[in-house]
């Protein structure tokens, strides 16, 4: 049916009009250029947020909901450390840049690329006082609990009273008048996360060595993964720091944050797109004067790639609104297999010069269609993938194909007439490396030759898949440069250790349940913080009792307030008046208490409002802050509550973020059999994907295999078929062994990689197996393309991006098989041929 369908599509090309299927091809790539250009000026942009090439977790609402959150938190923000041999230097160059950098948002007003610049908030401590001391009789230390519940009130009289003569004592008239023991104080200190930084002159401070480091922070106005936000945030930062370097050249600047690995990641990808998109153009080019030695086919074949690109593109921003970098970078390889159609184009005229360019589109059609269809299918495979960005790598290189193939089939037979220079010199090299290989298939061909060539892949397979190991992790994505992981960590440090990307979710039926739970796995924390499992964490119960904790607190100073008051009140000298006002004071707070809703409307409870999870989140304060990572709040910008809508589920949640995790498999146990409270590592459940889809890829490329053989035996039988199939079979069988001998682990790219040697690997075993009486040709046009090819792949075996390394160097090695195995089709074809005339001479 296949042939039947190719015979008569070929038919009809044969009898339509080179000038009309021009004209068809020129109203295609116009109408695609036109669109394209829409799309842009309609908002289609590059991406370079290495997050949007990420799998999609399949969570629960609520866990999506903490992910986006503290994705939304975290994002976005600059960390600057000025670090000084003196605390006033410092201190001076910090508000040196923070001046310039407010001078820069003042100036671009709503276009100012940095906003929320910041250090340390000196009005945090007393917004927190105002907010906690009407609800003093329902908090308590630790300690203070311990006293009053063995009614051991004397050791409380006594540290008040030395509270009282000592010189810094933060004791006065009015506070002893109302909290006469002074526990409040205590209380309000143990808001304050331990840390290795403080605060001096609204400036955020921390010892490395014997320097002193200021830190100041700010929040990018746009995403960091936006190329134009980069260029407008790093404009600002280097105006603001070069400000810095002139009046404090000893300054050491260190600098963290998303914008450095996105700026990273952005150069590299732009770097690479040039150089390795230069050189495989180049190359093919150089392939293309070589081969033909006329400037008609190197026009051609430019022509082929541009449309092949233009078609690319199209598609690209048509389903996906975007182009990523990184599908650029993968997309550099679309080069040397857009211009494969040219190749066996070319090759076949100068096979027979006499032929028309019409006729020898007509000729080549039938196979270079179903090189067309399983190329295409082989980049589905890797559209199946749970990677957005590899989904877009998929469309833009089928949509590249297809508009090579279009041109190839429309434009050729008019714009390829002209005829081609002698051209017996390439050809003639490739018959003499095909009767070469002939030779040798002939040796293969015995039984001793060929149990010698079976016995060499056999332990070359099985040694080398015997040593392959696997390895899933998505950080390999994307390294960033030493440059700017070293300044980073050593500002994490500077931060108490910063904040990790893992994080807890706790959930609650309730709100009271919920702080219950913070309450209890605050402790557990503790823990791991002294087994040097964790550095540090942030957890709202630090700043929310739960009611029942308000509760003990209060019904213990019932201890003071109705037992013991005459006595406080005597040991410490005050006046006997103030017991009606103190009772009275006590009695009221019994029904008054420190809530959640009432926290999130203070400054500072804003800033933690991202850590909170409600059934309904619009019904909470919105959230402008960020936390950052030493544990102090910073303002976020962004309105994040009204996006969630009104429906997210009836449990209650709060994130508890992590910093300096040392051991996470050991935290992880902590908390295996505990329901309530869930350790989320997104980097870890994404590799965990990766793992699963690394193995249904495989098991894919098993499956695509099989449908080819399948497919082939109807045109060839199934002898040649299997012949044709076992080529790309034992390319890829070949490369996992070299893989393993060499060390390299296996991965989703590796995989990938592999779908797409099935998919090239099958367009020269079909060339071969089609080739009939045009053996030199289909082995000068099979030269030419895996030289292209092995152009485009090889040079992405050289990336700098771990991910597209893997991609490359499985793709260079498995076209390189194929390309020493597929000429042993025609050789392999002829010999069960010849077997075949001469069984039948015998009978």
């Amino acid at each position: 049916m296949a042939s039947n369908f190719a015979a008569r599509a070929n038919q009809a090309l044969m009898q339509s009009s080179p000038k009309w299927r021009l004209a068809i091809w020129l109203l295609l790539m116009l109408s695609a250029s036109l669109w394209t250009l829409q799309l842009w000026q309609n908002g289609a942009r590059v991406q370079s947020d290495i997050l949007a090439m990420l799998p999609h977790l399949q969570q629960d609402k609520l866990t999506e909901r903490a992910l986006n959150q503290v994705e939304a938190t975290l994002a976005d923000q600059v960390y600057i450390a000025l670090v000084a041999k003196d605390e006033t230097k410092a201190i001076s160059a910090a508000k040196l840049l923070m001046q310039k950098l407010e001078a820069d948002l003042v100036a671009r007003g709503k276009q100012g690329a940095l906003t929320d610049i910041r250090s340390a908030d000196i009005q945090l401590g007393e917004a927190l006082g105002q907010f906690y001391f009407p609800h003093r009789f329902k908090l308590l230390t630790a300690p203070q609990a311990e006293a009053l519940a063995s009614q051991n009130i004397e050791s409380l009289i006594e540290a008040a009273t030395a509270q009282l003569y000592n010189a810094f004592s933060y004791a006065n008239s009015n506070l002893l008048a109302q909290d006469p023991l002074l526990l409040f104080p205590a209380n309000l200190l143990t808001l304050a996360p331990s840390s290795k930084v403080r605060a001096s002159q609204g400036i955020l401070l921390a010892n490395q060595g014997d320097n002193v480091a200021a830190v100041v922070m700010a929040k990018g106005r746009e995403s960091a993964f936006n190329p134009n936000a980069q260029l407008a945030q790093m404009t600002a930062l280097t105006q603001g720091l070069d400000a810095v370097k002139q009046s404090y050249p000893d300054i050491t600047v260190l600098k963290a944050g998303a914008l450095f690995h996105a700026l990273a990641a952005t150069q590299t990808a732009k770097s690479e797109i040039s150089i390795l998109g230069l050189a495989s153009l180049l190359g093919v080019i150089a392939l293309v004067w070589l081969a033909f030695r006329s400037v008609m086919p190197l026009l051609l074949a430019i022509v082929t790639i541009s449309s092949g690109l233009l078609l690319a593109v199209t598609f690209t921003l048509s389903v996906f609104g975007e182009l990523h970098l990184l599908t650029l970078v993968f997309g550099t390889s679309l080069i040397g297999i857009a211009i494969d159609y040219s190749f066996h184009f070319y090759c076949e005229r100068l096979s027979d010069t006499e032929r028309s360019a019409k006729a020898t589109v007509a000729y080549i059609f039938p196979t270079v269609t179903l090189a067309f269809i399983t190329s295409a299918l082989a980049y589905v495979g890797i559209g199946l993938a749970p990677f957005p960005g590899m989904q877009q790598v998929a469309i833009f290189c089928a949509a590249g194909l297809l508009g090579a193939y279009l041109t190839l089939i429309l434009a050729y037979p008019l714009l390829a007439g002209s005829r081609l220079p002698a051209g017996s010199r390439p050809l003639a090299l490739a018959g003499t490396y095909l009767s070469s290989l002939t030779q040798l298939s002939k040796r293969f061909t015995t039984p001793l030759g060929m149990g010698m060539f079976a016995l060499v892949i056999l332990v070359w397979c099985l040694v080398g898949v015997t040593k392959l190991t696997v390895d899933d992790d998505i950080r390999h994505l994307q390294q960033s440069p030493a440059s700017v992981t070293e300044p980073e960590n050593q500002l994490r440090q500077l931060l108490s250790g910063g904040t990790d990307n893992q994080f807890l979710l706790v959930r609650a039926p309730s709100e009271e349940a919920l702080l219950q739970q913070l309450e209890r796995v605050s402790p557990m924390l503790n823990a791991a913080i002294a087994n040097q499992e964790l550095g540090n964490y942030v957890s709202l119960s630090r700043y929310l009792p739960s009611h029942r904790k308000q509760d003990t607190a209060y019904h213990l100073q019932g201890e003071i307030y109705q037992t013991q008051i005459d006595t406080v009140l005597t040991s410490l000298g005050l006046d006997e008046n103030l017991k009606p006002e103190l009772q009275a004071a006590y009695l009221a707070a019994k029904t008054e208490y420190i809530t959640p809703a009432a926290f999130f409307t203070l400054g500072a409870g804003k800033q933690l409002a991202p850590l909170w999870l409600a059934p309904n989140e619009a019904n909470w304060p919105v959230s402008n802050g960020a936390l950052n990572d030493d544990g102090a709040s910073a303002e976020h910008g962004a309105d994040q509550g009204a996006d969630y809508g009104a429906d997210y589920g009836a449990d209650y949640g709060a994130i508890i973020l992590l910093g300096g995790i040392q051991q996470i498999d050991t935290l992880k146990a902590r908390f295996a059999h505990d329901g309530s409270v869930q350790l989320i590592d997104k980097v870890a459940d994404i590799s965990a994907v990766m793992g699963h889809y690394r193995l249904l890829t495989l098991k894919l490329l098993a499956l695509a295999l099989g449908i080819a053989l399948l497919l082939f035996s109807l045109n060839f039988g199934f002898k040649k078929a299997a012949v044709v199939v076992a080529v790309p079979a034992l390319a890829a069988l070949l490369t996992l062994a070299t893989l393993g001998l060499t060390g390299s682990p296996l991965s989703l790219f590796h995989a990938l990689a592999l779908i797409l040697v099935f998919g090239i690997g099958i367009d020269y075993s079909l060339f071969f197996a089609s080739a009939q009486n045009h053996g030199k040709a289909v082995m000068m046009a099979v030269f030419m393309s895996a030289c292209s090819t092995l152009l485009a792949f090889g040079l992405l075996a050289f990336s700098q991006t771990q991910a597209i390394h893997y991609f490359g160097l499985t793709l260079s090695l498995g076209i390189g098989f194929t390309f020493l195995l597929s000429p042993l089709i025609l050789t392999t074809t002829l010999a069960l041929t010849t077997n075949q005339l001469l069984t039948t001479k015998k009978s």
